[in-house]
């Protein structure tokens, strides 16, 4: 990947969001580095947000036992940063921060040596309280208490995650064996330091120091600037609860999403699937990762179904704050013609594809054959290919236009695509359709256009970052789920928008012309939660 500090906006022409800012500060530091915003902080329907990428500084053991001193102490360095980006936010006229998960205190503890770095945590539902101004209520909530009083001092809501216990009793059937509960827990504080409500993680990643909930928390919450806003962290956005359960609320328009993701190219990325839920719920995504390069942690960003602000960067070791203009109520994608009210004529096409038979048939006798797709007889070769970790099976992308399809398990997948020139590259249209089961289990179902690592076909599904092939496009499937999301990305870890998405006679599609840059990844991600 190049060296360089990718801050990117995403936009389409027809966008009617405000601009989106943003300031790059070396937070690890507390050092200003450069910044692009406006003195017109809340104009009317609008509010101004802001995420955190985080570098933490990490335990040199988690694995060992220490004292709750010495633990403060290695948070409390982590919370100096989190003030400083509080106080630069707060200049800037910030309503509402996030910040990642484990960015307090980081990551790889056991039950027992992640203990001494956990908060008490009551209940807000049952009790009102400022930390910062009621600090000898409870014991153990020194971080709680620095919190509130960023919030307090920076007068605007703030989201954090940190790790909180809950003694239990043994007549409790789920009371672990320690006689506590101990949580993966993200933290809202009102811009007046009063604890307003708090997500225990649900879908937990190979966290072995922390309990799942025993009732999922569905977490809304109400803010002057945005109405409802809901949570939830990391690992949870590819579950159905809390996050599909969260957005049954029609008027919940706003996620925050404190994460500590791992990419994995080349359809989860973090900037991918953060931007592709925006898109797939028409929300505003607020998405803060923690930053560890050298374990492919990084990815963060403010993300609208037209327009996104994101941050990738592999190289520097440093935070990086993003603050942005957002939308009260976000628009969706929408419109099936271009501007001047013709329809484009590769969008007859598809259409013609899919009102008759979308695929050329070979009998006996003759080849029944649609003419819009007369010119793809000469099929290319079937292959399989391992990608993210599932076996797909894969058509080669060859020449300057074409018509393909390829099925796996009831899934068949198409693309009706043309290239202005070819490039030195392969890329492959592939198909998978079955349950994942590396590193977490759920049943997905993915037509994916990939750019492969080399020029076999062996190397489709690698892990690769630059392209230059340009395509226009459809990208379509007879997918029996609604929950699809557009993965879509570009050379240098740039996102595209689409230009149109939705249903078209029982089959789900992704349409897109005028790339910025080489295509990387087009694909659409369903999930079917109830096969999982």
């Amino acid at each position: 990947m190049p060296s360089r500090c990718m801050v990117c906006i995403m936009s389409r022409a027809s966008s009617q969001l405000a601009f989106f800012l943003c300031g790059c500060y070396m937070a690890a530091l507390g050092v200003h580095a450069g910044e692009h915003y406006v003195a017109d902080h809340h104009k009317a329907g609008y509010y101004v947000a802001a995420v955190y990428e985080h570098q933490s500084i990490l335990s040199p053991n988690p694995l060992a036992l220490t004292s709750r001193k010495e633990a403060l102490e290695l948070m409390n360095q982590n919370l100096d940063i989190y003030e400083q980006q509080v106080m630069t936010a707060a200049q800037k006229g910030v309503q509402i921060i996030v910040f990642p998960e484990d960015g307090i205190h980081g990551f790889n503890f056991t039950r027992t040596s992640i203990y001494p770095f956990l908060d008490f945590m009551p209940s807000p539902q049952l009790v009102k309280w400022n930390p910062c101004l009621e600090p000898q209520r409870f014991n153990d909530t020194e971080v709680l208490q620095r919190l509130s009083c960023m919030a307090l001092k920076g007068e605007m809501f703030l989201v954090a995650n940190l790790g909180t216990k809950q003694p239990c009793h043994s007549s409790d059937p789920g009371c672990p064996n320690d006689g506590r509960y101990q949580f993966n827990t993200d933290v809202v504080f009102s811009s007046n330091g009063t604890l307003v409500d708090r997500y225990r993680k649900h879908n937990l990643y190979f966290e072995a120091a922390v309990d799942a909930p025993l009732k999922v928390d569905h977490i809304i919450f109400d803010t002057p600037f945005a109405g409802k806003v809901g949570i939830f962290t990391c690992f949870d956005i590819l579950f159905f609860n809390p996050a599909i359960q969260l957005l049954r609320d029609s008027e919940v328009k706003h996620i925050v999403y404190p994460a500590a993701w791992m990419n994995q190219l080349p359809l989860l990325a973090a900037i991918q699937i953060q931007s592709a839920f925006a898109i797939a719920f028409g929300i505003n995504f607020l998405a803060a990762n923690i930053h560890h390069p050298s374990l492919g942690m990084t990815g963060s960003g403010i993300y609208s179904p037209l327009k996104s602000f994101w941050h990738h960067d592999m190289e520097s070791s440093k935070g990086h704050l993003i603050i942005a203009q957002v939308a009260r109520n976000p628009q969706g994608l929408v419109g099936t013609e271009n501007a001047t009210g013709k329809m484009d004529p590769s969008h007859s096409k598809f259409l013609k594809i899919l009102a008759g038979d979308p695929y050329c048939e070979k009998d006996a006798q003759e080849i029944h054959c649609d003419a819009a797709t007369k010119w793809n007889m000469n099929a290319p070769p079937t292959f399989y290919s391992e990608m993210m970790y599932d076996n797909f099976t894969l058509v080669p992308v060859w020449g300057k236009e074409g018509y393909l399809r390829v099925c796996a398990n009831g899934l068949c997948c198409y693309l009706l695509y043309q290239r202005p020139t070819l490039s030195k590259e392969l890329y492959a249209l592939g198909v998978f359709d079955g349950l994942h089961t590396v590193h977490g289990t759920y049943y997905v179902q993915v037509c994916a256009l990939v750019k492969c690592g080399g020029l076999g076909f062996d190397t489709c599904g690698q892990e690769i970052t630059e392209a230059t092939g340009i395509f226009e496009f459809h990208l379509w499937g007879n997918f029996s789920t609604s929950y699809i999301f557009p993965l879509f990305l570009t050379s240098g870890m740039t996102l595209e928008t689409p230009d149109q998405l939705g249903w078209e006679n029982g089959h789900y599609f992704l349409r897109k012309s005028r790339l910025s840059s080489g295509l990387v990844t087009a694909a659409l991600y369903g999930r079917l939660y109830e096969r999982d």
